[in-house]
Order: structure tokens, then C-alpha cells, then sequence
């Protein structure tokens, strides 16, 4: 669905350019969640579970910087995560002010089985792509 905008054509074709983009990000996403693989997570309960397992315990403001979610939003999410016992929130012995996130044994094993699943049905989503297409999509969205 093109933008019904009408005004200089470089704005024209940027909000096109905008518009397909969201919307193959959208629909992407909703195919892939569709899939189940997330089990009863979010996705953003999953990206918390995935950064804690891939980079070790961080402190709430860098995984809301690395998941490019809000601070606030952020603290829902892992209220939610700590509630199932999937993450623990753990104050610092050398600065009482600095709480770490880190995963439980709950939250390890069940990054543990849902990621590759969920990883297997991304790879069948990009299939639409050549390698070469997929190289390409990549350093686009980098540039961009």
C-alpha cells in the first residue's frame, strides 16, 4: 500500500520506501510468532532472555539499550520474567545502587529449548531470500 502523500517525490518515495519496509517487518514478525515457538513469552520477554543467555547478567538500562526498548517498558518486562521465575533481579556487593538481571535455572532451560526452534523458523522465513539477497537486506538495514 503505497502512501497517498502527495508532495516532492524524494518525501513521496521515502514514505513508500518507509511504508514496505514496516510492513515486511510486521508481517514477518507475525508469521514467525504465529509459528508458537516463543511457548507463552513476548517477544520482548524473549529478547531479555535471549541477551541474558548470549552476553551474561546486565543491568536493566543495558538491556533496554541493547533490546531498544524504553527503561520503563523494561521494568514490566522483567517484573513479568522475575513473577515466572525465569530471571532474578540481584544487587551488586560492590555498589549497592547497580541490580543486575541474570537468569534463573528456569529461565536458562527455557531459553534453551525455545531459541533454536525459534531460530529454525526464522531461517525458514528468510528461505524467500538467496544468501546473497539476505547479505544484501542486512547491510541496507545496517546503512539505514
Amino acid at each position: 500500500m503505497p502512501t497517498h502523500f502527495e508532495g516532492p517525490p524524494k518525501v513521496v518515495m521515502a514514505l513508500d520506501t518507509y511504508i514496505k519496509l514496516t510492513r515486511a517487518a510486521d508481517s514477518f514478525n507475525a508469521r514467525v510468532l504465529a509459528r508458537g515457538a516463543l511457548e507463552d513469552l513476548t517477544i520482548s520477554q524473549f529478547g531479555v532472555l535471549e541477551a541474558l543467555s548470549h552476553l551474561g547478567p546486565m543491568c536493566q538500562g543495558t538491556i533496554s539499550q541493547k533490546l531498544l526498548k524504553s527503561t520503563g517498558n523494561m521494568t514490566l518486562v522483567i517484573d513479568n520474567l522475575e513473577k515466572h521465575g525465569l530471571v532474578q533481579r540481584v544487587r551488586s556487593s560492590e555498589d549497592r545502587r547497580m541490580i543486575m538481571i541474570e537468569l534463573t535455572a528456569a529461565g536458562r532451560e527455557k531459553i534453551e529449548r525455545v531459541f533454536p526452534e525459534h531460530a529454525r523458523q526464522i531461517s525458514e522465513e528468510m528461505n524467500v531470500l538467496t544468501a546473497e539477497e539476505q547479505v544484501e537486506l542486512g547491510r541496507l538495514c545496517r546503512k539505514l
